[in-house]
């Protein structure tokens, strides 16, 4: 699996902050509601972050040596692949409400409750910590190379797709 590229992730940002501007822009111009994520969706952000650091930190931990016993190796792929969907899902929540923050900026002075705003930014703000954690589990999830690896890819010697000994994968043999 290949890890999630920054660029890419600024490049959706980008492209749905856009979209939430054209979103937001439109919807006031046609007396609509602005399409923002009720602040009860922080709740369920926290609970997805809170699992990605749970998983991670015991995947980080097996990776340091802390554990001795057998790391289930679908809970580590699963781990992997609940922190990029946290990235890429805080990296869409990021993106489309920074831009209706931005169309909301243009107002600040006109409204008088800003409540729009400041959930805006929240839903933002949770966003870019999914983003955060996200990245950082990923990081927990890589198997640094062996000593003595050429390839860096790990459980592998001498030739590539060639197993060491039969039947061993790879982790650490403590």
């Amino acid at each position: 699996m290949k890890p999630i590229s920054p660029l890419l992730l600024l490049v959706i940002a980008v492209a749905l902050a856009v979209l939430g501007w054209l979103a937001a822009l439109i919807s006031g111009r046609y007396s609509l509601q602005t399409p923002v994520l009720p602040l009860t969706g922080l709740l369920t952000m926290g609970v997805i972050v809170a699992l990605t650091l749970i998983l991670g930190i015991r995947v980080l931990r097996w990776r340091n040596g802390k554990k001795k016993k057998m790391l289930n190796p679908i809970l580590a792929a699963w781990t992997l692949v609940l922190a990029q969907a946290c990235a890429y899902t805080g990296t869409v929540l990021l993106g489309w409400h920074a831009g209706i923050f931005l169309d909301q900026l243009r107002l600040w002075s006109v409204r008088s409750g800003q409540s729009i705003t400041w959930e805006t930014l929240s839903m933002a703000g949770g966003g870019l910590v999914m983003v955060v954690v996200g990245l950082v589990v990923e990081r927990f999830c890589r198997i640094p190379p062996e000593d003595g690896d050429a390839e860096g890819t790990p459980g592998l010697q001498g030739k590539r797709g060639k197993p060491k000994a039969e039947g061993e994968y790879a982790y650490r043999g403590d």
